[in-house]
């Protein structure tokens, strides 16, 4: 492989990656931004009368969670989360999303394991399928007919279907259908089910715990993943599972067992970030009232997006189109970034724009008007 001869290739098709500058102090209004519930803005100083032993708590761990000294941030987390999410749930922590489905999905299934995933899950999962060396497919985007027939057809020499989707997607805004995996899961006793919630917790559910907590029966869902670097302005995530598949996960999920685990700080900080979600109805119900708003203004300018949602998709088609409609938005005052493939299905590449609770209607306004401008 020719490295400079695939970054001209990648320039010339509108797809080179750069990372960007810092933009922390600009006047650009975000819109690219993960912050939903507006968090991002919360700093450590804040808390310290609340809670002065902060400034005590070590800045790293030093050791992976297995080795590390100290337990007792990262016990006291994961038992607040298990105690949310009800009786027989355990929790563990993980150093991010992408360390949680690669490690989760690589431990729980094998060779005689069928993992059927939609096929618009994050590349995360996907390359912790490919990690696990079990056999897997992927169904249309949201297509539950077409699952049903994989999960009716899946060989007899099958122990487990592993059924993977994400509860809000992190491109489109749409959502699965939770309660129909419930019903497919109660059909045929070989289905264990895993639903990624990072673009949800926080944002959905009762008091933010995703949409899982929303459905008739939470308890049937075996795994759900949540993540604190979106909605909770922390890092890290996190698994609800039984106490069986936590410990099983302890003893083979390898981004678990040789990553340098997240710092008691950064446990603490999260633990107050959540107790923050909890109480941050008026936040959720902004970001709804505001994804009726942005639903609108994008309608007008081109194709509705997939959904009314705190993430919506501008679609362009062409990766080019994307990188310059972000560049004249960009000089009217806003941060578009463009979405290209592989990030999402070639012809498909868009706009992503999402929402934070912190944005107001004047925010959308001009941006409404942006536009407009730039869609002549």
């Amino acid at each position: 492989m020719n490295f400079n001869e695939v970054l001209l290739r990648l320039a010339s098709e509108g797809n080179l990656r750069a990372i960007p500058s810092d933009r922390c102090d600009s006047h650009l209004l975000d819109f690219s931004t993960n912050d939903y519930l507006g968090f991002g803005s919360r700093r450590l100083r804040q808390y310290l009368t609340a809670d002065p032993g902060l400034l005590d708590l070590p800045m790293t761990s030093s050791a992976s969670r297995l080795l590390a000294a100290t337990q007792t941030e990262y016990g006291e987390l994961e038992e607040m989360l298990s105690s949310l999410y009800g009786e027989g749930r355990s929790c563990l922590l993980f150093n991010s999303g992408y360390h949680a489905n690669t490690g989760i999905v690589s431990a729980i299934a094998d060779r005689s394991t069928l993992i059927i995933a939609d096929k618009l899950v994050h590349a995360s999962i996907i390359d912790g399928m490919i990690l696990s060396r079990a056999r897997f497919q992927r169904f249309r985007h949201n297509d539950f007919d077409e699952l049903e027939r994989m999960i009716e057809g899946a060989p007899c020499s099958v122990n487990r279907i592993l059924v993977i989707v994400e509860s809000v997607y992190s491109m489109d805004g749409d959502r699965a259908d939770l309660e129909r995996l419930i019903a497919l899961k109660r059909k045929n006793s070989r289905v264990m089910l895993y639903v990624d919630e990072a673009h949800a917790f926080g944002v959905l559910g009762p008091k933010g715990l995703g949409l899982t907590m929303a459905t008739s029966d939470p308890g049937a869902f075996d795994v759900v993943v949540g993540t604190f670097g979106k909605a909770l302005a922390s890092y890290g995530a996190f698994a609800v599972t039984s106490a069986t598949i936590r410990q099983w996960l302890i003893n083979s999920s390898r981004s678990l067992i040789f990553s340098t685990s997240i710092s008691p700080l950064q446990c603490r900080w999260t633990r107050l970030m959540v107790e923050e979600m909890l109480k941050a109805d008026a936040e959720r119900e902004r970001l709804h009232v505001m994804s009726k708003k942005l639903y609108r203004i994008l309608t007008a300018t081109r194709q509705a997006p997939t959904a009314e949602s705190h993430i919506q998709g501008l679609i362009t088609g062409d990766a080019v189109k994307a990188v310059e409609m972000s560049g004249k938005l960009r000089d009217e005052g806003f941060v578009v970034l463009p979405i290209r493939t592989p990030t999402v299905p070639a012809g498909t590449e868009r706009l992503r724009f999402s929402l934070s609770a912190s944005m107001t209607d004047e925010d959308l306004d001009k941006l409404s008007m942006a536009l407009k401008k730039v869609s002549q």
